[in-house]
């Protein structure tokens, strides 16, 4: 297992620590719904720093980009975030990712922890096409997402840049908490706003430090990745080994909008084929009618008991007070207002199909 940077800091502060895609990582400090209403209400902090990073630079760094990835990276100005996936020869995702474009042929790929020598294999391989100029800077970098209404007013005492003026997906580099060429990016995974502080693991002690220094007087917290699992369910934003992997392709799940078919791409011909088919099954939110949670690995069935899906994430929503998931069900039972059951233990509960995201602040 590896350890993040600020490893033992977590550990001082008493925060639950598990394994998780392959790090030692704080699941929870005080507790998951402490923590959740801190970032829809005020401000958290949440240590990502187990997610990889990939440098992609030179006069082919554009071309080998969009062969991998589903999304249109020709449409990126310098400064702009873009979210995209690497769909398989199978019809599946690789991963789903943040492309930014950092300079004219530079961009830097962020990819999920658990899929990062997978992704990068997959991106080395089809680079002997293109022989763009590859970094992994995975082990090198961290990650701090300050998310929450009060992040920009809590933190703008610490940068010359202005927070207020970085728009959702975009990013700026300037200097935060006495460190210059951070990356600052308006591209977290909580729909709660806020940011992210991309810096290198030696920079990170002092921005951690800084940063809670500036928000005691917002009620600023740490925040576990079980808060962010909640957080980002409420959204109904994919997770990465729950609602999408390598056998679910973009379009079941709902991601048409980042698979542009006006380029080439990996199994691009499949998936417009699919799309135009439309296809047999469909990722879904939905709310439970009863007082119970949902959880990964449940059946979904009809109205006779018969099996027409599984949930994929599963939750007791802290803001709404109610069982929300998202799973795929066959195309028949897709449409909003469809009713559903949920296979728990030996009762069928019932369950409604609803649009995301489930809250909407």
């Amino acid at each position: 297992m590896k350890t993040i940077a600020l490893h033992s800091i977590h550990e001082a502060l008493g925060a639950k620590i598990v394994p998780f895609a392959g790090f030692q990582m704080p699941v929870q400090y005080e507790g998951v719904t402490i923590e959740h209403h801190t970032v829809r209400n005020s401000v958290g902090v949440f240590d990502v720093s187990h997610m990889g990073e990939f440098l992609v630079e030179g006069e082919h760094a554009l071309a080998l980009i969009q062969k991998v990835t589903s999304n249109d990276a020709s449409k990126l100005a310098i400064g702009d975030a873009q979210y995209s996936c690497f769909p398989n020869e199978n019809g599946g995702i690789v991963d789903d990712l943040i492309c930014y474009r950092i300079k004219e042929n530079t961009y830097m790929l962020v990819v999920n922890a658990s899929n990062i020598d997978k992704d990068w294999n997959w991106i080395t391989t089809y680079n002997k096409n293109f022989n763009a100029k590859l970094t992994n800077l995975s082990d090198e970098y961290s990650l701090l997402a300050i998310q929450g209404p009060k992040a920009v007013e809590a933190m703008q005492s610490l940068t010359s840049v202005d927070l207020s003026s970085i728009p959702f997906y975009k990013f700026k580099v300037g200097d935060f908490a006495g460190i210059d060429h951070v990356i600052i990016s308006a591209t977290g995974y909580t729909g709660a706003g806020g940011f992210e502080i991309y810096c290198k693991n030696s920079d990170v002690e002092q921005i951690w430090h800084r940063v809670f220094e500036a928000g005691k007087s917002f009620g600023i917290k740490p925040i576990g990745l079980a808060a962010r699992d909640t957080l980002r369910l409420e959204m109904g934003y994919c997770l990465y080994g729950n609602d999408i992997d390598d056998t679910t392709s973009p379009i079941e799940a709902g991601l048409g909008w980042i698979t542009k078919f006006t380029k080439d791409f990996v199994n691009a011909t499949f998936l417009a084929k699919q799309k135009e088919d439309k296809p047999t099954r469909k990722l879904v939110g939905f709310e439970m009618n009863e007082k119970s949670v949902p959880r990964h690995g449940y059946d979904i069935v009809n109205a006779n008991g018969d099996v027409i899906g599984i949930v994929t994430s599963g939750t007791m929503s802290p803001s709404i007070g109610k069982g929300i998931g998202m799973g795929y069900v066959t195309t028949e039972f897709s449409s909003l207002g469809s009713q559903i059951n949920i296979q728990i233990r030996k009762n069928a509960i019932p369950a409604t199909v609803v649009k995301f995201p489930f809250y909407k602040g």
